[in-house]
């Protein structure tokens, strides 16, 4: 019978390890760094009069924000597709910074809902901040979607703000 008092504490624990969290999923929990989410990630798209960094899914026309510059420029376009009432702001945060840009509304022609439009600059402290994590969120008064550069992509991030200056 002694055999038996070991085994239940062994087989707990071993049941207990196998929820345990990745060291990798650890690491990210205790950073703060949102995760990125399968299939959404940054892309980078240029030629000699524009740049664009647009997150979604690739080939699609699920792209809920894209940043486009002008080369050299400094300055940044950005696009926002959001219900029809959503505040006309695009919010914005990256680890702790936030910016709020006053926004022109459209109508979508891709999508239900409005494209909202801002400017802004590549010096903004968001986007110094997004630049250096590789991630940036949008939010709003009940909502807070972090979009996420997936493992390798966050070079594309780094170029296009090369790119605009």
């Amino acid at each position: 019978m002694r055999p038996i008092i070991w085994l239940a504490p062994a087989a707990a624990a071993l049941a207990l390890s196998a929820c345990a969290p990745t060291a990798s999923n650890l690491t990210a929990a205790t950073n703060g760094a949102p995760i990125p989410v399968a299939g959404y990630d940054w892309h980078l798209n240029e030629d000699a009069d524009e740049a664009s960094l647009s997150y979604g899914m690739a080939e699609t026309d699920d792209v809920p924000l894209d940043l486009s510059c002008r080369p050299g420029s400094g300055a940044l376009q950005i696009l926002q597709t959001v219900a029809e009432d959503h505040p006309r702001v695009i919010a914005l945060e990256s680890g702790g910074d936030t910016e709020t840009y006053p926004a022109k509304a459209e109508p979508s022609a891709m999508h239900d809902g409005l494209d909202l439009t801002a400017v802004a600059r590549t010096t903004d402290p968001v986007f110094l901040r997004f630049r250096k994590l590789g991630w940036l969120a949008t939010y709003g008064p009940d909502y807070r979607t972090p979009l996420v550069a997936q493992q390798g992509s966050a070079s594309q991030i780094d170029r296009f703000f090369t790119l605009c200056g």
